[in-house]
């Protein structure tokens, strides 16, 4: 244990152990509180990790395990754009380097001193691997920063805007016309609305996430519990993109599905299961189609995506058939956990011979995948065509549902025992568990990163950037042992320069912008590291404060952060209309959310002094006309907010379509399920018409106005 010195007192050296693990066994609340960890919750979290601590001799044998681990794989090395190579326990002077090309070059070391090499630098970020002394490795040469938005525009001082929707509430003009209704948002609808925002000077486009669902189970559809972070949700897919508008609507025909598919896309709130049954009957019958009569070309661009696709596709779809399969018992057989032996694992002869045998199903999931991304990239496709300098950006979720897809694949890299979610503080006194996996910091090691840097092509394939959810969780994430309380988490601590290197990498490899969603809690420091890798923050209007009075004055544009995404609110958020009227407050009295100590009138009059102090705000910054009244408007001033954030110091500035629109409602209320309609609200107008009012185009001229002035 290369001299390691183990207490021989049990507690000590479970704390020791817990430590080395990357467990933080103190730390501090939100309230500046010390605490520590107890006992029970670190033999949970150790067990969880794979290091047993039950007893003295089992801490001594995940002491052991984790020593090799430090000891061994090395021949993966993460590395800095013209920084020198070093390789330990090396004799050999001469090398053979291969790049992502396959060109081949040989480098010489400058010199082997103590067992070790040192090569010259390499100044191209990319993969290489390099060959000498009877070993072979893998070199991730990271650049310095990520892209910026002015790489994407090509200037040195960026003052881009977008915005940003929730796919599904988008709509499309259907005339009537069933195979161009879908009772939810799709990717045709996306690219048509890129480029009605392009029309408007729009830079980017950032959607909600799109990952995999699950296919047969439609009534989990909240976007940030996907089943997987690898691939898309198939109810996104327009068949008419690839398999003509006369095919899916004679299917529709056939199936007599038109008058209701026209029905669900009329309604104000998705029905999301009965838009995905619908879905699927139209998806299955034109895969049959497909099998029969498709053209030779589409079936040669099917095999080309199943072949390009390989084992993570191929796993994906046997997972989506082997649910859809065990689906009818409910119960525990929907969770893969459950299944039969033979079945859990995925790469086992079972699974194997399973999918042999029904061939025809799994392919048919990979149907679904293949519509979906031909979709996706052909609207970010039409978003650069249309002008954009970024076009689409991608939201990565925290986590993926324990019992999907994701979970079923990479069992060896996901911790799916412990659940991310957040210690007590003053807003959430019991914590926080939000039943989802994560990734284990010591598989990602082993394993060469790969499950985390698949899992960031996957989400940078078809776009032009990515927003990184809770990107915190890069540098330690609060885990929450199966059925225990969120109180006995801990935080565990994540490889955060490697994660940063390889993220600038795959970023630089796909030309993308990336956003970290860095709101709330920040340890000190984190923002200036992520800053430095080129990655940028998020400043919401309603948290850019200063001062300690009451109300507490709004910061003045020039005072916002330089580098991060300017925005008025988020999804989790009370829109500017919602905001300025007290929606979200009425919704939380009636929901029973607020605090003990929190009351509805009180409330209301808070927010009156906050509008003040906004209204004020929006004054001093001359957003406002000279002769405005002193006192705040009884309706929410949109375009003057608007005009305020868009003064901001910040490269990039992203609009909800919702304050666009000027609407009320906000996408989803945290600490809520089906007591309100989460990820269900559509927007009123269709997406290729969205700037066609006069106050929608107003709001946005305004935008893109104050963004073109220096």
């Amino acid at each position: 244990m290369s001299g390691l010195a183990i207490p021989q007192d049990e507690h000590q050296a479970l704390a020791m152990l817990a430590e080395r693990a990357g467990i933080a066994v103190h730390w501090t609340d939100a309230r500046g509180r010390p605490q520590r960890v107890g006992d029970d919750a670190m033999r949970a979290l150790l067990q969880a990790l794979e290091l047993p601590a039950g007893s003295a001799e089992q801490i001594r044998d995940s002491f052991g395990r984790l020593a090799h681990e430090r000891e061994g794989h090395e021949d993966f090395v993460i590395i800095d754009a013209g920084a020198p190579i070093v390789l330990r326990g090396v004799r050999d002077m001469r090398f053979e380097l291969a790049d992502e090309t396959g060109q081949v070059r040989e480098l010489t070391a400058h010199g082997v001193e103590d067992d070790t090499a040192h090569l010259p630098p390499l100044d191209t970020p990319g993969y290489y691997r390099l060959r000498g002394d009877g070993r072979e490795w893998t070199l991730a040469v990271a650049p310095h920063r990520c892209p910026g938005v002015g790489d994407a525009m090509e200037t040195a001082t960026p003052r881009a805007w977008g915005v940003a929707v929730q796919l599904y509430s988008l709509r499309r003009a259907h005339d009537a016309r069933p195979a161009r209704a879908s009772g939810l948002g799709d990717f045709t609808a996306l690219a048509q609305l890129a480029g009605a925002a392009a029309a408007r000077g729009a830079q980017a486009l950032a959607i909600s996430p799109v990952h995999a669902m699950f296919a047969a189970d439609p009534g989990r559809y909240s976007p940030y519990a996907p089943s997987s972070r690898l691939f898309l949700n198939s109810l996104y897919a327009d068949p008419c993109h690839l398999l003509g508008e006369p095919a899916v609507g004679a299917a529709l025909d056939a199936l007599s599905l038109g008058d209701e598919i026209l029905r669900l896309d009329d309604l104000p709130l998705i029905d999301w299961p009965a838009v995905a049954r619908l879905r699927m009957k139209l998806l299955r019958r034109l895969y049959e189609e497909f099998r029969a009569d498709g053209s030779p070309a589409l079936h040669a661009d099917f095999d080309t995506f199943r072949r390009a696709g390989g084992e993570p596709l191929e796993s994906h779809a046997r997972f989506e058939a082997l649910h859809a399969r065990h689906l009818p018992p409910l119960g525990d057989a929907t969770d893969w956990r459950h299944w039969p032996a033979d079945l859990r694992d995925p790469t086992g002869a079972g699974v194997r011979a399973w999918a042999h045998a029904h061939d025809k199903e799994v392919a048919y999931h990979i149907f679904l995948q293949w519509l979906a991304a031909r979709g996706l990239a052909h609207a970010q496709h039409a978003a650069r065509d249309a002008g954009m300098a970024i076009g689409l950006i991608s939201d990565l979720a925290v986590g993926t549902d324990p019992g999907g897809s994701h979970a079923w694949s990479r069992q060896a890299d996901i911790l799916s025992d412990l659940s991310p979610g957040a210690p007590p503080d003053v807003y959430n006194p019991l914590g926080q568990s939000w039943g989802l996996t994560a990734f284990s910091p010591r598989s990602l090691r082993l394993n060469h990163y790969a499950a985390f840097r698949e899992m960031l092509r996957a989400s940078l394939a078809h776009t032009g950037g990515v927003r990184i959810d809770h990107v915190l969780g890069l540098a330690r994430m609060w885990l929450v042992p199966r059925d225990a309380s969120p109180k006995d988490g801990a935080y565990l601590r994540y490889p955060l320069e490697d994660m940063l290197r390889l993220v600038a990498l795959e970023a630089w490899r796909h030309r993308a912008i990336v956003v970290g969603e860095n709101l709330g809690t920040v340890p000190e420091g984190f923002n200036d590291r992520i800053e430095r890798a080129g990655m940028m923050g998020m400043s919401v209007l309603w948290f850019q404060r200063e001062g300690w009075s009451d109300p507490t004055p709004f910061m003045p544009p020039p005072s916002w952060p330089a580098s991060s995404v300017a925005l008025t609110t988020t999804h989790d958020l009370p829109t500017v209309a919602g905001w300025w009227t007290g929606t979200d407050i009425g919704w939380r009295a009636r929901l029973g959310l607020l605090g003990d100590d929190e009351h509805e009138n009180g409330m209301h009059e808070q927010r009156a002094r906050d509008r003040g102090a906004l209204w004020h705000a929006l004054r001093q910054a001359g957003c406002v006309a000279h002769d405005a009244p002193h006192e705040p408007p009884p309706e929410a001033p949109i375009e003057d907010v608007l005009r305020f954030v868009s003064q901001t110091p910040s490269p990039l500035m992203l609009v909800p379509a919702e304050d666009l629109l000027g609407l009320n409602e906000q996408p989803n209320l945290p600490g809520t399920t089906d007591q309100h309609p989460n990820w269900r609200r559509r927007l009123g107008a269709d997406a290729a018409r969205l700037f066609d009012s006069e106050a929608t185009r107003r709001r946005a001229d305004a935008v893109a106005h104050t963004r073109s002035t220096p």
